[in-house]
């Protein structure tokens, strides 16, 4: 290998690792104000910078921990409201959400929840992965997002 590029590599690898050494992230693990979810092995959110990565949320009312009757539709409408209430607790809202995936028990039900989706998200839509998968607790539908802090 010639010098020059030798020195070239060196300078590069150098200068690389300086800026990634300044770098430096603020992470935050935000667990659930929820009593009965704080004592569970994972956060309601995690806030790196200005960015949440939010766990998946199911159409669960947590006041009474069972999943809202009335199928699709009305889990669909409780998870997205579940994910409202951890961004607003945490300095965002729905219209900071940049990314989502949704999980459906049973892909026949895309319709119905893109119904009740389409009326939470407004305008610009996040980007969405939605694929099928067996749920915890028998719901029919999880979601999880990514958004930026006003």
């Amino acid at each position: 290998m010639k010098k020059s590029l030798k020195l070239f590599l060196l300078i590069f690898a150098v200068t690389t690792a300086t800026c990634f050494s300044q770098q430096k992230s603020n992470l935050e693990f935000l667990k659930s104000k929820e009593e009965k979810k704080k004592d569970l092995p994972f956060s309601d959110a995690v806030r790196v910078d200005n960015t949440l990565y939010l766990a998946g949320q199911i159409g669960m009312d947590h006041s009474v921990r069972k999943l809202v009757p009335g199928g699709i539709k009305a889990e669909t409408t409780q998870a997205l409201n579940n994910i409202k209430s951890v961004l607003e607790a945490n300095n965002s809202d729905l219209s900071h959400v940049v990314k989502c995936t949704v999980i459906l028990s049973d892909i026949k039900n895309f319709g119905a929840m893109n119904e009740i989706y389409k009326a939470f998200f407004k305008g610009n839509f996040p980007a969405r992965t939605t694929f099928a998968a067996d749920l915890v607790a028998g719901a029919s539908i999880e979601i999880e997002c990514i958004a930026v802090v006003k």
